[in-house]
């Protein structure tokens, strides 16, 4: 189990119930957040419209582990859009693929089951957001939005804040057929390593495939907005290598449930 974890994460699992955590985010007393497992199938995050008793039990348990209220969650609807919301009160929110509060005991949940969940926190202006970046909200560039925000609304200096990139799907199984892979071409062409970013793959069924890492997209992306190096940290996990210990759709299909990005300020 603990073998695919990196030195960045922390493996939890309270009776039952997994999760991870980022060693750099633990040493903030003042919030608290994860990244939750599959736990056997015990956790799913569901849409509320699809399986609305799912998510609520699935809300107690990790608040559980976690000491938070399961009443004080703001879980997005999320639709691969490229729109962050401020949160200053518990409250849903429609079309919404990104969360940021300097509010206390407000839970900042998004969902993902091979899409990127990025977790920010300013501990100078003691300011969280999780975010979920598909790859269309990383082909918009949704995490530029969340910094921008940060600094616009909280007054956040960009080389204060810390990004944390949960389990997702990788580059080694992220394979995209070339109306895809031109867009991301296009888009990022003068990316730094865009060659090593966007790979050739195999043809298959008369078409030609493609690789692409939408992670170290991210991670570029936040290097040139101008955060520090040590401060972007990553959990290196394919959640589609790894279907076994994370929800991943490219697996599961329309079957598929949903992991958990939360992130809280206790204090």
């Amino acid at each position: 189990m603990k073998n695919i974890f990196n030195d960045n994460i922390v493996y939890q699992n309270k009776n039952g119930i997994e999760y991870i955590q980022f060693k750099r985010l633990l040493q903030y007393s003042q919030i608290t957040h994860c990244y939750t497992l599959r736990s056997g199938n015990k956790l799913n995050f569901p849409p509320a419209y699809k399986d609305e008793k799912t998510l609520k039990l699935s809300y107690k348990k990790i608040c559980n582990c976690l000491n938070l209220d399961n009443n004080k969650i703001v879980k997005p609807h999320q639709t691969h859009t490229d729109n962050v919301q401020i949160v200053d009160e518990i409250k849903y929110f429609n079309e919404v693929d990104g969360l940021l509060t300097n509010k206390k005991e407000i839970t900042l949940l998004t969902t993902s089951a091979d899409c990127i969940s990025l977790l920010l926190y300013d501990p100078v202006k003691n300011v969280v957001g999780s975010i979920h970046s598909g790859w269309k909200g990383t082909l918009n560039g949704i995490i530029l939005k969340a910094i921008e925000k940060m600094k616009n609304v909280y007054g956040s200096n960009v080389k204060d804040i810390i990004c944390c990139i949960c389990p997702s799907i990788r580059k080694c199984c992220f394979e995209v057929d070339e109306d895809v892979e031109k867009l991301f071409y296009k888009k990022y062409n003068k990316l730094k390593n865009i060659d090593k970013i966007i790979q050739k793959g195999n043809i298959k069924k008369e078409k030609q495939k493609y690789y692409i890492d939408t992670v170290k997209i991210n991670i570029e992306l936040l290097k040139n907005a101008g955060l520090k190096l040590e401060n972007i940290i990553d959990s290196g996990i394919c959640t589609m290598c790894h279907s076994n210990l994370f929800h991943s759709y490219r697996i599961d299909k329309e079957n598929s449930g949903r992991n958990a990005a939360l992130i809280s300020i206790l204090k």
